[in-house]
């Protein structure tokens, strides 16, 4: 259960990073900056690799969120970058993900007479993780 909580704490950073490299600019803003652009492109990957990693149980609870879409873009990225769409990155980096770590509600689960009285829902959500600089100074 921890580890879940890391995969799904890493994701929701990933993509919060990749709003803020995105927000306010246009795309030919964004293809003129290759350090962002670098930046974006590197956490569309942890987004990715941490969604396919999350197990089954988890992704069946939030079945609103498209979890083989960041796989899907993360091996775009690590296997063929020379077909990167930048605009299709700027996009998803200012409309969709926002949406998608809003507040993804579970539904619940299903028990054998399909009554809705499965297991609960956590109650508790993952920590919002610090800024890289306030862990860069915890460590030294």
């Amino acid at each position: 259960m921890r580890r879940d909580l890391l995969l799904l704490a890493e994701m929701i950073q990933a993509a919060e990073r990749a709003h803020q490299l995105t927000s306010g600019l246009t795309l030919e803003e964004l293809q003129d900056d290759q350090l962002r652009t670098e930046s974006l492109l590197w956490n569309f990957t942890v987004l990715g690799e941490a969604a396919t990693q999350l197990p089954g149980d988890i992704r069946d609870r939030f079945p609103d969120i498209p979890w083989q879409q960041p796989a899907r873009l993360r091996n775009r990225i690590v296997h063929g970058y020379w077909s990167i769409d930048l605009e299709i990155l700027h996009t998803t980096a200012t409309d969709q993900l926002p949406r998608t770590t809003a507040s993804p509600q579970p539904e619940p689960s299903q028990d054998a007479t399909g009554s809705g009285a499965g297991p609960a829902a956590p109650t508790s959500t993952p920590r919002q993780p610090q800024p890289a600089s306030a862990r860069t100074q915890r460590h030294r």
